[in-house]
């Protein structure tokens, strides 16, 4: 086994944006991983899910996993190169941190003592359905997730989100009648769900905006007789979703409350090993690392909370660029992060191994709350 080149690691990237991989429509990329990192001496194989595995480093050793993501959002950005400008639907969110992944585990395959296993998962931007079948199976040592933080840059949290739905119901009434309309039920209950969210988590009680609850309306409909509306809000690390619940109930007067989704947001101290690791790494290579707080979602809300694992997100990328029609990705950038990866993985190694030799550490370390 042996490493790529710089022509076949940016090659490799090329490929993977050029495969259309819409979420619910990853079956040829995820293929086409497999295959490629089958050619490069991976243990490689697709789950029952979809997700596409490979592993290098003996089976033994401390289990470092780096998982990425293989689907992108609807929207078609035309796959072009402009000088060392790679464009095209999911260069930044998240082929580029993907493919940066792969690239560095194939470099260290032949000296590691790790068990590194590359994890391209699917459906993140919808339900996180591959990461969900991943959070059942054997946790890792330590996980490196697959996001767009800026070759400089670790991603150390993401808020979680609660969302929910409210259904009201009104009997037929002419306007002149005193009883509020369906429409106004809904309307009354949004804006009390959001004096209740700023009293607890707004400006006055969280400076931060990473620690604040921001709801938005993203569904509204209905009239007279029947009225909905749907609310996204992005909730803080120790959010109390049961007092949530409780409040929800009041504010409906006893009207059906559908949760659509909750995920826990996740924080890891600059003192979690992968953190310190990625850090050190960014550093040897002369640039000063910075640590950032997302106020999305990724697959580590998922996976996160149920191993409780030392955790960091990293990958090259501008963020801002990740949905939007001009996304792409700078391929220098992208082939620094397969050096700061290649240089952190080994530091890490070692960080796990002596956690592993430390009892119950494992269990008390980062993949949380700090």
């Amino acid at each position: 086994m042996g490493a790529m080149d710089r022509r076949e690691e940016t090659a490799l990237l090329r490929s993977l944006v050029g495969i259309p991989s819409v979420s619910g429509g990853e079956a040829a990329v995820g293929a086409f991983l497999v295959s490629a990192m089958d050619r490069l001496g991976f243990d490689a194989h697709l789950d029952a899910a979809g997700n596409a595995h490979g592993s290098v480093g003996p089976a033994d050793g401390p289990r470092l996993m780096l998982l990425g993501h293989m689907d992108t959002v609807p929207g078609e950005v035309p796959v072009r190169l402009s000088g060392d400008v790679l464009y095209g639907r999911g260069a930044v969110d998240a082929k580029g941190p993907l493919a940066a992944f792969v690239c560095a585990a194939a470099r260290l395959a032949d000296t590691t003592g790790a068990r590194i296993t590359v994890v391209g998962a699917v459906d993140e931007e919808r339900t996180s359905t591959g990461a969900r079948h991943l959070a059942g199976l054997s946790r890792p040592d330590a996980l490196v997730i697959g996001e767009p933080s800026g070759a400089d840059c670790v991603g150390i949290g993401y808020k979680g989100v609660f969302r929910f739905r409210m259904d009201a119901e009104q009997p037929a009434a002419h306007t002149s009648s005193p009883e509020p309309t369906a429409a106004e039920l809904v309307a009354d209950f949004w804006f009390g769900v959001r004096a209740w969210l700023a009293e607890r988590y707004g400006p006055g009680a969280a400076p931060a905006l990473f620690d604040r609850a921001l709801p938005s309306v993203i569904a509204l409909e209905g009239g007279l007789e029947r009225a909905s509306v749907e609310v996204s809000c992005r909730v803080p690390v120790h959010f109390d979703a049961p007092a949530f619940r409780a409040a929800l109930a009041g504010l409906a007067g006893g009207r059906r409350i559908t949760v659509v989704e909750h995920v826990e947001a996740v924080r890891s101290p600059r003192t979690d090993p992968v953190v310190k690791a990625l850090s050190a790494a960014i550093r040897e290579g002369g640039a000063r690392p910075a640590a950032k707080l997302k106020l999305g979602t990724a697959d580590w809300n998922v996976v996160g909370p149920v191993w409780g694992v030392p955790t960091a997100a990293y990958g090259p990328g501008d963020s801002r660029l990740c949905h939007t029609g001009d996304e792409h990705i700078a391929l220098p950038e992208y082939l620094t992060a397969i050096d700061v990866l290649t240089a952190a993985l080994p530091r890490l190694e070692r960080s796990v191994a002596t956690l592993r030799t430390t009892t119950g550490a494992l269990d008390c370390m980062g993949g949380g709350t700090p």
